[in-house]
């Protein structure tokens, strides 16, 4: 059964997708937003949003109170043994901008968008699978599990890296591995170290990094940990990685410390990987779907969320025959090569987090520790993480004089 259409359906309710369907919500499109999963993730996933982030949910009204709920864990010192040998400072008074950086989870995040997306009139419909979608002239169609189908006039995929749209479109998405495996925890720890900031541990056998996580439940004592754990083998269970903290960070960081019960535990491989087109006629991707990358620095939910602004405008304005559907097409002109800088930025960041070879190690250890400790190399780094440079001046809609 085909149901009636609306504007634009949405694939994936996580940051991208709600981000997107408030901002065409507030222009005055209708809009469905379907995911495969049966309800909404209770996971912390990400966990931190720079200030650009922060800018668009409160343009959306999504902001609500996350910046009351969320940790200004705004420094990072990473550390040899016991000796700092690295700090960067973030949420820095001169980046010109009232939005703050939070360390907030995704799942709080996500709360919030679906708050507001509820008080635009439309809320998530969760096990609704898209497994496939076509265009069909002037519409796209979403086929859902089971055999119905949605039209509209496009379909917009933010349904993470393994995105069916993106795979139903026929978009590539090259790229390649970075990294062997990381183990990523929010887990109670009792341990003598300063929640004001991130604290990293550089070590020969892998880094440890600790960040500080708000507790809902008020122990204030929930940190999210990363730890480069290159060990061959199958996937391990949740009890084998949580052995694993408890084995590494130790002896790893130096510090005693009482690994207490676990929020959440999950592995990863880092991939670097960018989709050759963000559109294939009135099917669209973003977030994840059109980028994968390194987790270092915040950037995912962040571009993500700046991707489903950068849409949602000119969708509107073509839906309501305002402006050429050539308009969509600087979407990705204007996205895609962001998106390009992130890769490679965080591709860096990881390449140092996981040198092995000696050479490496003494270029990390004793060189880019230095170089990061330059107060002008600090504000460049906190400042391009923020996202607050980027402009699309240059782009195909900047102005040009004559």
């Amino acid at each position: 059964m085909t149901s009636s259409g609306p504007d634009v359906v949405v694939v994936g309710a996580g940051p991208t997708g709600l981000t997107l369907a408030c901002a065409l919500r507030l222009h005055g499109l209708s809009v469905r937003v379907v995911d495969r999963a049966a309800g909404p993730a209770t996971t912390s996933r990400a966990n931190f949003l720079h200030a650009r982030g922060s800018e668009v949910l409160g343009r959306i009204g999504a902001l609500d109170t996350l910046p009351a709920e969320s940790l200004r864990a705004m420094r990072i010192t990473n550390y040899l043994g016991d000796r700092p040998v690295m700090t960067l400072e973030f949420g820095d008074p001169g980046m010109r901008t009232a939005a703050p950086p939070m360390v907030v989870s995704q799942a709080r995040v996500e709360a919030a968008l679906r708050a507001r997306l509820a008080q635009l009139g439309v809320e998530p419909e969760w096990g609704r699978a898209v497994v496939a979608a076509r265009q069909d002239g002037p519409t796209a169609v979403a086929e859902l599990e089971g055999g119905d189908e949605i039209r509209a006039q496009w379909i917009v995929g933010c349904d993470g890296t393994a995105s069916v749209i993106r795979q139903q479109a026929g978009i590539a998405f090259p790229g390649v591995k970075l990294s062997e495996r990381f183990l990523l925890a929010d887990v109670h720890l009792d341990w003598d170290v300063d929640r004001s900031g991130t604290s990293g541990w550089i070590h020969p056998d892998g880094i440890v990094g600790a960040m500080p996580m708000p507790d809902p439940n008020g122990r204030d004592d929930l940190w999210r940990l990363f730890i480069y754990d290159p060990t061959p083998g199958e996937k391990p269970g949740d009890k084998e990685i949580l052995d694993r903290i408890r084995r590494i960070v130790p002896q790893r960081t130096g510090r005693g410390v009482t690994v207490g019960d676990a929020e959440w535990l999950s592995v990863f491989t880092v991939h670097r990987r960018l989709a050759d087109t963000y559109r294939s006629g009135r099917i669209l991707i973003a977030g994840d779907a059109a980028h994968a990358h390194a987790p270092f620095g915040g950037q995912g939910m962040l571009t993500g969320i700046g991707d489903a602004e950068n849409l949602a405008f000119k969708l509107a304005l073509v839906i309501r025959n305002l402006a050429s559907a050539k308009l969509i097409d600087t979407y990705e002109a204007e996205r895609r090569p962001l998106a390009t800088d992130v890769l490679r930025s965080t591709s860096a960041v990881t390449r140092v987090n996981v040198a092995s070879n000696p050479i490496g190690r003494f270029l990390r250890d004793h060189v880019a520790t230095r170089l990061f400790g330059l107060p002008f190399i600090q504000r460049w780094t906190t400042y391009t993480a923020s996202q607050l440079w980027v402009s699309y001046r240059k782009g195909p809609l900047g102005g040009r004089g004559h």
